[in-house]
C-alpha cells in the first residue's frame, strides 16, 4: 500500500485504505450526510483530486443526467486549469485513454464512476 493511501488527508475527506490498492473515503457535504469515495487509479496531485472529487459532488447535486455532470465536471477543469479536459460518467463503461502525465483519475462516488483526464 503506498504512504499516500495511508495517510489523512485535510479538510472533509479522510483516507481509509482497504486491503487492494482503492483509497476509500467518506465525503459529508451540506445537502448530504456522507458519500462514498473510492479512488481506483490516479496519476494527479492529492490537492486536485480532492477538488475532482468536490467538483463532482456539486455536479451530482445540481444534475440528474449523467452527460450534464461531466460537462460540468470538465469546463470546470478546463477553465481552472486550462484546456484540454476530457470527464466521462457513469456506472457502465470501458475506457482507454491516453493522458498528460499528473493529469489523470478515474474515481467512484457512491456508485457513479468518474474517469477525468487531461489530454491534447
Amino acid at each position: 500500500m503506498s504512504e499516500d493511501a495511508k495517510r489523512s488527508v485535510t479538510g472533509a475527506m479522510i483516507v481509509r485504505p482497504n486491503s487492494s490498492e482503492d483509497r476509500k473515503t467518506s465525503v459529508a457535504t451540506a445537502t448530504n450526510a456522507a458519500r462514498q469515495v473510492t479512488i481506483k487509479s490516479a496519476d494527479m496531485s492529492d490537492a486536485m483530486q480532492k477538488e475532482a472529487v468536490e467538483i463532482a459532488i456539486a455536479a451530482f447535486e445540481k444534475n440528474n443526467v449523467e452527460k450534464d455532470v461531466a460537462e460540468n465536471i470538465k469546463k470546470a477543469f478546463d477553465k481552472k486549469h486550462g484546456a484540454t479536459w476530457h470527464c466521462i460518467v457513469g456506472r457502465n463503461f470501458g475506457s482507454y485513454v491516453t493522458h498528460e502525465t499528473n493529469h489523470f483519475v478515474y474515481f467512484y462516488l457512491d456508485q457513479k464512476a468518474v474517469l477525468l483526464f487531461k489530454s491534447g
